[in-house]
């Protein structure tokens, strides 16, 4: 039937647009089989294609084996651990980019991931997503093994828990477009390279964990950002606790990427008001396959902590220049986006 310009559908709304418009659902997932389905990903399959209308899943607590993916045609997701810490729920895998698939493929860097976000409007909270790829096991020292690929737009998370080693957290995007990811009062931890990617992000709060590789020397890079040249902006850490077991002086903030040899990656990466600790090294960034750090557009501004120390091997942003560059400046992108409270 219809009523003015809604006609009614068995599965919910349809605007004079066409665009669904489902009313807001929420279901559970239980792996005792106690909620409405066994996985997340059976849950995420369940969901409306081209909603406008938020799809909680709230899952109970456990640990969840395999890989999670939202498509792109799957925006307004929202997964909710209901455990009393981030670390009730878990969601893990340990593929790494060279391991050989069934088909006799490889994963690669962006197919390893655990939990794959390719939709806008996603939000995560309250659990752990982790790439538990065992290293030694495998007689390898530094492989990729992706905890999260995210990729989507206005994806936000909120205390959650991001595990790896190397290439942990890749903020990605699509060619030259600008895809946001908003993380607060979070955790990552990694060794090399394990925040990276073209995308923008900010880290507000919560803690980055560099993990020791056993060097007294070198024990990694937090970022290896690969921001394109026409965007403004890449990384943002904010407020920030920068901790690790390794020793002091041995981990670098970053190098800058360019994937496949691209010029025009140009990575941005500021760290402001952030807690250093002993372990960042002096002279904390460094080249990378033949691209100067120098040319990147790396800074610091206002950090404390014993691993801040100020020299002509770190630049630091001026005041003016750090009032351009907040949270909201950002992630407001062309749409005045502002998830930040």
């Amino acid at each position: 039937m219809r009523t003015g310009r809604i006609m009614l559908v068995a599965a919910g709304v349809v605007a004079a647009s066409g665009t669904p418009a489902f009313a807001a659902t929420t279901v559970t997932v239980a792996a005792d089989g106690s909620g409405n389905y066994r996985t997340v990903q059976a849950a995420i399959d369940a969901a409306p294609a081209n909603s406008s209308s938020t799809y909680t899943v709230n899952i109970k607590p456990g640990t969840y084996r395999g890989t999670v993916s939202i498509p792109s045609n799957k925006p307004n997701i929202s997964l909710v651990g209901t455990g009393s810490a981030a670390t009730a729920v878990v969601i893990v895998e340990g593929h790494a980019a060279g391991l050989t698939k069934a088909d006799g493929s490889t994963y690669g860097t962006a197919g390893s991931a655990t939990v794959t976000i390719a939709a806008a409007n996603t939000t995560v909270s309250n659990l752990t997503m982790s790439n538990d790829f065992d290293e030694a096991a495998h007689n390898l020292s530094a492989e990729q093994a992706v905890a999260v690929n995210t990729y989507g737009d206005r994806v936000q998370f909120s205390n959650v828990r991001i595990l790896g080693n190397q290439d942990t957290l890749l903020v990605n995007t699509s060619g030259t477009a600008v895809r946001r990811l908003y993380v607060r009062n979070s955790y990552v931890e990694g060794d090399v390279d394990f925040i990276f990617g073209a995308g923008t992000m900010v880290f507000q709060n919560g803690e980055v964990r560099s993990l020791t590789r056993g060097s007294s020397s070198n024990n990694g890079y937090i970022t290896a950002a690969a921001t394109n040249v026409n965007n403004k902006y890449g990384y943002l850490f904010w407020g920030t606790h920068l901790t690790s077991n390794a020793p002091a002086k041995t981990v670098y903030l970053g190098r800058p990427w360019h994937p496949g040899g691209d010029v025009n990656a140009i990575a941005q990466v500021l760290y402001r008001g952030v807690i250093m600790d002993a372990h960042i090294r002096d002279d904390p960034w460094t080249d990378m396959s033949g691209f100067s750090w120098r040319n990147a557009r790396f800074t610091e501004y206002s950090s404390t902590g014993a691993g801040a120390v100020v020299n002509s091997n770190r630049p630091q942003m001026s005041a003016s220049t750090a009032a351009q560059y907040t949270p909201t400046a950002y992630l407001a992108g062309s749409d005045g986006w502002n998830p930040i409270h």
